[in-house]
């Protein structure tokens, strides 16, 4: 709940001013490679998770008597 009340207190101008500090702390070649990261651990998590279910189902049609 509190959650939603903080997002609701956000406006306009809060989100301008929030994009200007991180634009002044980090700069602006900064940015796109931190964002790129981001993607690319995003990326790396959804794999990972699609991925342990593949690899239980690999190793249990590998257990199966032929």
């Amino acid at each position: 709940m509190l959650q939603n009340t903080l997002l609701a207190a956000l406006g306009t101008p809060e989100i301008a001013v929030i994009l200007v500090v991180v634009l002044l702390l980090f700069g602006g070649k900064k940015i796109p490679e931190l964002m790129s990261g981001l993607g690319k651990g995003i990326r790396e998590f959804n794999n990972g998770k699609d991925g342990v279910g593949d690899v239980d189902k690999k190793s249990a049609d590998s257990e199966l008597p032929k």
